[in-house]
């Protein structure tokens, strides 16, 4: 006995020397001991006027993928040629589906697959909140970049479309969605063509018009025509990922730059229950509402399975030699620790994202009378796809849910599978790490998982190396004005995604 507990502590010991000598040697990515001055960039009061008065059209994407008015979007057409001239004078333009926008800048060397750059140039809704300071925009040159705070807006500092720039801000709806890239690549690109720069291969931008609404009458058609020029496109660069600042992912104490290399999948199913319809006063034993319960609680209880994809792990090599000792040394066990690993970040909403195919139910109708039994009772749970997952595995996770159930089962929305996963080893993934590092010396640069959707997906027809990001830093404030009240970007962001595209467009081939 006293041999097997000796074996027994003997092989204990052994366990936790491995663990620890592993987590000491586990190769994570090292950061640089002294921090470098971020560069000091130029403001440009003419780029921001050009901007500004974008902002002011209110190119608004809303109804069913794409039936909207499209008036704004002829007016928001006629001010990019009245106002970048020389991009349209020397260009190859080209509008597909009649507002989808195309601009190719020849290079020097036609065997070079192109480069391709997009946005959009849609906006949600900017929402009733009122409006703190209704006067109209008035722009101030000169007006130089604060502290942007990191309080949630509930009210909008200035009207939605009002174009203001103020506190060192440029406020209005679209401003970090996605006007905001639209008009820093028209500039980088408009610089390059001031300066007589001819990059060695093709350069185009492409704009959609419907990206928050599906992109189907936008991206869809710009990739189909791509498509049918037999273009191949060395890099597709879209928006996902951004800078993080510091202090932003708890226990790491640096800028992270996530560099979105694929994007989650979407299924959205409305889910009908049958029962028994009458009066409240004769309810069955097991009402509609009663088996509808039941189904969204097996569906939130027994979620599809959490795992940690090669890109997570990558992320986690990344980032992870700043984090706690203790998610080091799970990070670098998961032989053994992996389980461990997995209940930990499922706690976390924004870490559970990224390890599973996540769960939301989003909508519930049933009887429209506080004494009326509806006989048909439905909800909507949505589904956002781990690369890895497939469309058919939910479809089938679904089922096992309404198992016993007299249940209609309907997708609504825009049905995809997870997009496949770009190589962080191509140079397209290299030049966007260089021209981070040129404008954010500190920050480290990671691969990630985009959750959200976005038209990149759209372009995998026409390439396999499509990255998602946007060079700006932001706080938790800035990102909670996306799609929300108060969305505005600062000053300084703006100027630094100029100089990022520029050093893009001018070093892909240097």
């Amino acid at each position: 006995m006293k041999k097997l507990i000796l074996g027994i502590l003997g092989i204990l010991v052994l366990v936790v020397l491995v663990v620890l000598v592993k987590t000491f040697t586990y190769p994570f990515k090292k950061t640089d001991a002294v921090m470098k001055p971020e560069p000091n960039i130029p403001q440009n009061d003419s780029a921001v006027y050009r901007f500004s008065g974008g902002l002011k059209i209110p190119t608004i994407s809303t109804g069913e993928l794409g039936d909207f008015d499209y008036s704004n979007f002829d007016k928001f057409k006629t001010y990019l040629k009245e106002t970048y001239p020389l991009i349209y004078q020397h260009t190859e333009y080209n509008e597909v589906n009649g507002y989808g926008l195309v601009f190719r800048l020849k290079g020097s060397n036609p065997g070079l697959q192109p480069v391709l750059f997009l946005s959009h140039m849609d906006v949600v809704p900017p929402g009733d909140a009122p409006v703190k300071n209704n006067e109209e925009n008035v722009f101030r040159p000169g007006d130089k970049a604060v502290s942007a705070g990191d309080k949630v807006a509930e009210e909008w500092d200035y009207a939605p479309f009002s174009g203001a720039v103020a506190n060192g801000r440029i406020y209005g709806r679209g401003a970090l969605d996605m006007k905001g890239m639209l008009f820093a690549l028209m500039e980088s690109m408009t610089g390059l063509i001031k300066n007589n720069e001819t990059p060695q291969r093709d350069i185009y931008l492409a704009f959609g018009f419907d990206e928050e609404v599906g992109g189907r009458k936008g991206a869809v058609k710009i990739a189909e025509y791509f498509k049918s020029k037999g273009l191949e496109f060395d890099a597709v660069y879209d928006e996902g990922g951004v800078v993080l600042e510091k202090g932003s992912i708890s226990g790491i104490n640096s800028d992270v730059a996530l560099i979105g290399c694929a994007e989650k999948g979407f299924l959205s199913a409305r889910i009908k229950v049958k029962g028994l319809g009458g009066h409240s006063s004769m309810p069955p034993m097991e009402s509609a509402i009663g088996k509808a319960a039941v189904i969204m609680q097996r569906l939130e209880d027994h979620q599809m399975k959490p795992v940690i994809t090669p890109l997570i792990q990558e992320f986690f090599d990344n980032v992870g030699g700043q984090m706690p000792f203790a998610t080091r040394m799970a990070l670098a066990n998961r032989w053994l620790l992996n389980p461990l690993l997995l209940s930990q970040l499922t706690k976390n909403n924004s870490t559970n994202a990224l390890v599973r195919t996540t769960t939301a139910l989003t909508m519930m109708k049933g009887s429209d009378g506080t004494n009326v039994l509806s006989p048909e009772v439905e909800f909507v749970v949505n589904f956002r796809l781990l690369p890895g997952n497939t469309v058919k595995e939910v479809k089938e996770h679904i089922a096992k849910a309404t198992e016993g159930f007299d249940v209609e089962v309907e997708e609504v929305d825009n049905t995809r599978e997870a997009s496949a996963v770009s190589s962080t080893t191509t140079k397209a993934y290299k030049v966007i790490a260089s021209g981070i590092k040129n404008i954010y010396p500190n920050a480290i640069v990671t691969p990630y998982l985009t959750v959200g959707g976005t038209d990149a997906y759209k372009y995998q027809i026409v390439s396999k190396n499509i990255y998602r990001f946007i060079p700006f830093k932001i706080n938790h404030a800035e990102q909670q004005s996306i799609h929300s009240t108060n969305e505005y970007i600062s000053i300084e962001n703006y100027m630094r995604m100029i100089r990022y595209f520029e050093f893009v467009m001018k070093n892909y081939d240097k």
